[in-house]
């Protein structure tokens, strides 16, 4: 085993303390928590030396912290007065067994009263030692009833450890205390003082550490002097006495037990042998001895026994049965003889001896002799035989020690007993009526305490009967056990123990909706029933109805804000709703579902689809003609009206012209469609001459019909004239010499003009000059007359203007008045235009603030609250 010497004594230091809520509704003041503070302060205080120095708060601390915890709540109370001790109230404890606290006045009246009521007693009994009961008259503590000499009624008022007369009221010093150390030797003698402060009630256990052995003195350990006896919990191996056997038991305190090892051992006189335990080893049986004796003439008569059986009774000197004549050497086999005189033995009654002659045996038990008594209360007379008792018929008047009921007892002596009567009448506290036997004087007062408890019980003081009807329950500083029955059992606060109900959960519900949402509203989940309120007797009759829990309330609808859609699911149609509004709305839009024919939509206004729904309605049909493309591509339309799928294959006749336009050919559309580009271009040839203008001259082409543009466009062979550009001379050329000419003359053929197609390729000789000399001439003529004709309209245009314009300058110089008004118009215009552009940017520019915060509240709301679709 760890010897203590190497454990550490430190005591670890103490987890923090959780912080519990308040949840009284009755809660008391700033003046409740002070004292309640001070409570403590009180308690650390007085408990610190003994807490430093043990390590460890007892039991044996219970008493004290019963007394602070009543003189915390002011409950405090002496139990002769019941009325309330206050800290400046002179006191006085009892010291031997329930270090009750009474006022020092009313345990001095007691004490009185108490002594010189015994005193009296006894002086009525024994009137010659009166004297000597007054001063050795004993009290009796009024809890307890432990007794107390005369000489130790308290005469001076001290603090509860005897040190200090009249301590001061000292507000942060426990009342009636001195604040120093107690200092009282401890219990079971065992050489070590108090160490806690001045204190009520006992002394706790001694914590100071002393080296000891276990019970069966096998293993030596350091334990506390209050607590040092301690089994080691290993076989005790003690010799038990018989001498031959061990215990068995664990180490325990005390004897051993006896040995009960069984075995067969023999009576004493080695008769009979029985099967018994080992203690009970020596034993006798029912037979008797009758072992002979020394005189071999008689056996022993005694019962089973060990050791010798003596000498013979009958051996020796030897007397007549009265013990008169005495005869000596007798044989002890021979008779005694009667000497005949009178036996004259003390009979039984103390009085009178036996008047018959010598005899054998016992004499009688009844004295028959007659002599005049007297009866115990000395008012009959008589004679009667002497074992005869003489009692009269007449009942004794005299009253008992109470002085309440008379004796009633037949031929009474004058020593009346106490009276067997109860008390029964009510004591002090109104409760309880007197359960001693009837007495003198005032009852004792009622020595049972109350409890007074919190809801949990684990906080309590006691006060004594008759006063617990001003008291208030404690407050307690543990943890209510009420498990709250809602949802945040575990998240929920703990409070501390209280009487009624439990504060509500204050944390929100928090619980999900069907939709996603969750509960924003403080708990309304199931209440645990509450504790019934503080009382300590109930009323008669009264019927003291189980209180049940409250069930909580369901959640209500679900509040939150979402964008919903219409019935139509239309985008931008969406609102704002409450979550829990089911109700269905359409919007102004078309509804736009796609029809039974799977090409067009529906044109009616915004309506529900879904059967489920109320207010549901089909869309409309679809009456037009099929407005499909074909495939593969036609210009066709479908003849069956507006269909699903795909149309059937077009069989109309379509007509193609050849390349070149000179044939037409039929074929159905299905068939011309299905071919390929280069089958078309086969099946459109008509197998004759191109005959389409070439693009760079004006002959046709001379291949077979063909699509695209004639590829020999360039490689024409067919005679084109030329001439000159006065157009005087003229040749006949090959046409590609001719589209040849035109690339070498920087311009492409295919820009002449067909009447100018061949014209100025051929360059002018002298003949053509003078012909050409004269046109111009002839041109020349034509063009200075046109100038001519033209100069003289202007000249009659530009005389008109002139005079127009005098005229107006000739008016504007003649009014200046009107110039002036004219000016002030325009500037009252200006001004009035500028005010109007003003009123306009400062307008507009509003708008655009308004705009934009509006703006911005729809993005916010749209950000904060989800978009249900």
């Amino acid at each position: 085993m760890t010897s203590a010497w190497t454990r550490p004594l430190s005591h670890p230091s103490p987890p923090p303390p959780t912080i519990l809520s308040d949840s009284d509704s009755d809660a008391d003041g700033l003046s409740s928590g002070t004292e309640a503070h001070r409570h403590s302060d009180l308690s650390d205080s007085i408990f610190k030396p003994y807490l430093e120095f043990s390590g460890h708060s007892g039991a044996d601390l219970s008493k004290i912290q019963s007394f602070l915890t009543s003189s915390s709540a002011g409950a405090l109370s002496c139990l002769i007065c019941l009325e309330r001790i206050k800290p400046s109230d002179p006191t006085w404890s009892c010291s031997s067994l329930c270090f009750a606290v009474f006022h020092l006045i009313c345990i001095q009246s007691w004490a009185r009263q108490a002594s010189d009521l015994a005193a009296a007693r006894a002086a009525i009994r024994l009137p010659i030692s009166a004297a000597t009961a007054y001063d050795t008259a004993l009290w009796n503590c009024p809890k307890c009833r432990s007794e107390y000499p005369k000489s130790l009624i308290p005469k001076m008022y001290l603090c509860f450890c005897g040190k200090v007369e009249n301590p001061p009221n000292d507000p942060w010093v426990l009342p009636h205390s001195c604040g120093e150390v107690c200092g009282r030797p401890l219990k079971h003698n065992c050489g070590h003082h108090c160490l806690l402060l001045c204190h009520p009630g006992p002394c706790p256990s001694c914590p100071k550490l002393v080296k000891v052995r276990c019970f069966c003195g096998s293993i030596e350990d350091v334990r506390r002097c209050g607590f040092k006896e301690f089994s080691c919990n290993n076989p005790c191996s003690k010799v038990l006495d018989c001498g031959a056997h061990h215990c068995t038991e664990v180490c325990h305190r005390g004897a051993c037990p006896p040995c009960r090892t069984r075995g067969v051992y023999a009576c004493q006189c080695r008769k009979v042998k029985e099967e018994k335990e080992c203690c009970d080893r020596v034993f006798q049986c029912d037979h008797p001895c009758e072992k002979r004796l020394s005189c071999g003439k008689h056996v022993c008569e005694r019962g089973c026994h060990s050791g010798e059986c003596g000498e013979c009774p009958l051996k020796g000197k030897r007397t007549c049965p009265c013990g008169k004549r005495i005869y000596e050497g007798m044989p002890c086999d021979a008779s005694v003889q009667l000497c005949g005189a009178t036996c004259d033995k003390m009979l039984p009654c103390g009085y009178h001896r036996c008047p018959e002659r010598c005899h054998r045996g016992q004499c009688v038990e009844t004295c028959r002799v007659v002599v005049k008594k007297s009866c115990r209360c000395g008012s009959l007379k008589k004679d009667v035989p002497c074992y005869q008792d003489l009692a009269c018929e007449r009942k004794c008047q005299r009253m008992r020690d109470c002085c309440r009921h008379a004796c009633k007892r037949r031929c009474c002596d004058g020593d009346c007993p106490p009276c067997s009567e109860i008390c029964g009448r009510r004591l002090r506290c109104k409760n309880h009526k007197c359960p001693s036997p009837c007495h003198r004087g005032p009852c004792a007062p009622c020595p049972i305490m109350v409890t007074i408890s919190c809801a949990c019980g684990e906080t309590r003081f006691e006060v004594p009967c008759g006063t617990e009807m001003d008291q208030k329950p404690p407050r307690c500083p543990k943890p209510c056990p009420i498990t709250p029955l809602c949802r945040h059992a575990s998240n929920c606060k703990p409070h501390k123990c209280h009487y009624g109900a439990c504060h509500p959960c204050r944390l929100p519900c928090a619980r999900e909706y069907q939709c996603g949402h969750t509960c924003k509203l403080r708990c309304h989940g199931p209440k645990p029933p509450p504790k019934p309120e503080f009382t300590l007797k109930p009323k008669k009759k009264k019927i003291i109805q189980q209180s049940e829990g409250v069930p909580g309330t369901p959640c209500p609808p679900c509040p939150e804000l979402v964008w919903r859609s219409c019935v139509g699911q239309h985008i931008g149609a969406d609102r704002m709703m409450v979550c829990s509004d089911k109700s269905q709305f359409s919007c102004e839009n078309l509804c736009g579902n796609p029809l039974p024919c799977g090409n067009h939509y529906c044109t009616k206004t915004c309506h529900a689809l879904d059967s489920q729904l109320r207010g549901s309605e089909p869309c409309e049909d679809c009456y037009l003609r099929c407005q499909k493309e074909r495939e593969p591509a036609c210009p066709h339309n479908c003849p069956r009206s507006c269909h699903p799928g795909d149309c059937p294959p077009c069989k109309v006749l379509i007509k193609r012209s050849c390349h070149c336009g000179a044939m037409v050919h039929v074929f159905e559309c299905i068939y011309y469609n299905s071919l390929s580009a280069k089958d078309q271009e086969t099946v459109r040839s008509c197998g004759g001459p191109c005959h389409r203008k070439l693009p760079n001259c004006t002959h046709l082409c001379p291949e077979t019909c063909h699509p695209g543009e004639c590829t020999n466009a360039e490689k024409c062979c067919k005679k084109v004239t030329v001439r000159c550009k006065c157009q005087t001379l003229k040749k006949e050329w090959v046409c590609q010499d001719v589209q040849a000419a035109y690339h070498l003359m920087g311009c492409h053929p295919r820009d002449t003009p067909k009447n100018q197609f061949g014209i100025g390729l051929i360059p002018c000789n002298s003949d053509c000059k003078s012909k050409v000399q004269v046109v111009e001439s002839e041109l020349q003529l034509r063009k200075s007359r046109v100038t001519e004709v033209q100069d003289q309209d202007a000249e009659k245009s530009v005389r008109k203007r002139r005079k127009r314009r005098e005229r107006v300058l000739e008016s504007k110089e003649t009014s200046k008045l009107q110039k002036i008004i004219s000016g002030a118009k325009r500037f009252l215009l200006f001004v009035f235009i500028l005010i109007i552009l003003v009123a306009a940017t400062y307008y507009w520019y509003k708008g655009l603030l308004r705009l934009s915060d509006w703006m911005n509240e729809v993005d916010e709301q749209r950000q904060r609250y989800s978009r249900i679709k």
